[in-house]
């Protein structure tokens, strides 16, 4: 279990996230939504300590991560694994080795130095690839790939090391419409397949609703909507959105009144 208690960041006088206090189960699947500048990368980068809060606390069971420090604080970043939006790959490294970079943090510092992986190590990160349909290019450079084939390797990398959260922080943002599919098809697998909480900024409320468990939307750095996808109106999606609401996917509300509706017929069908 994630708690995030009051957690607040601030860059001068403006909070950019204010306030937030959520848990988040082992296991979930959570879309962030909300428009650009409601606080969302923020506190991802937060929860993985890329950035320190200005007040309040994250809790994972006993441990208060945000007192984490040294090769404590490592572990941590370790196992919440970090998917960015331009994927932070080394381009003129081979595919294998980028995804192996995810194993360093289980390795002592003289053998990261050499830059020599095990066998297991190896064996670990082919089949992370092998799992995403990139085996084929284990040998080929970054940079030669394609946005999609790019992102799968930054799930790859993810992956082997062994996290048991994920955070990515707008997956899709630059990708087209199959290649979302194919991302957010990834996330939607290793979520159910290996039971690792996933929690995702996504701007589309179709591409959220479709894949996520739970929905929490931000405006302005506050929390303004938590809950399952048939629970979004009209009405909280134009507070999260305002004038973007069409960008942002707002075809997907007409699906999801329908879906609440739905609900609620068969709420009243077992009451009777």
């Amino acid at each position: 279990m994630l708690r995030i208690e009051g957690l607040t960041k601030r860059f001068g006088g403006k909070a950019a996230v204010d306030g937030v206090t959520l848990s988040i189960p082992r296991g979930e699947m959570v879309g962030i939504i909300g428009r650009s500048g409601a606080g969302k990368s923020t506190l991802l980068r937060m929860l993985n300590r890329l950035a320190d809060p200005s007040e309040g606390r994250i809790l994972s069971g006993d441990r208060d991560v945000t007192a984490l420090k040294g090769a404590a604080l490592r572990r941590w970043r370790r196992d919440t694994a970090m998917i960015f939006q331009q994927f932070n790959l080394v381009g003129r490294l081979d595919v294998l080795t980028n995804v192996l970079l995810g194993r360093l943090d289980h390795r002592a510092a003289a053998l990261t130095l050499v830059k020599s992986f095990s066998r297991d190590d190896k064996i670990r990160a082919i089949a992370a690839l092998e799992r995403l349909d990139m085996g084929h290019l284990l040998a080929q450079r970054a940079e030669t790939l394609s946005g999609g084939q790019q992102q799968r390797v930054a799930i790859a990398r993810a992956l082997v090391q062994e996290p048991q959260i994920i955070l990515a922080d707008e997956p899709i943002a630059s990708l087209d419409p199959r290649n979302t599919q194919v991302v957010m098809d990834a996330l939607f697998r290793i979520n159910r397949e290996d039971g690792i909480t996933v929690v995702s900024n996504l701007h589309h409320l179709d591409i959220a609703s479709k894949y996520c468990d739970r929905l929490i939307g931000m405006a302005a750095g506050k929390v303004v909507f938590d809950g399952p996808p048939h629970q979004l109106t009209s009405e909280i999606a134009a507070k999260l959105y305002g004038i973007e609401a069409k960008d942002a996917g707002a075809e997907a509300l007409d699906q999801l009144e329908a879906i609440a509706s739905e609900e609620a017929q068969r709420a009243k069908q077992n009451v009777a």
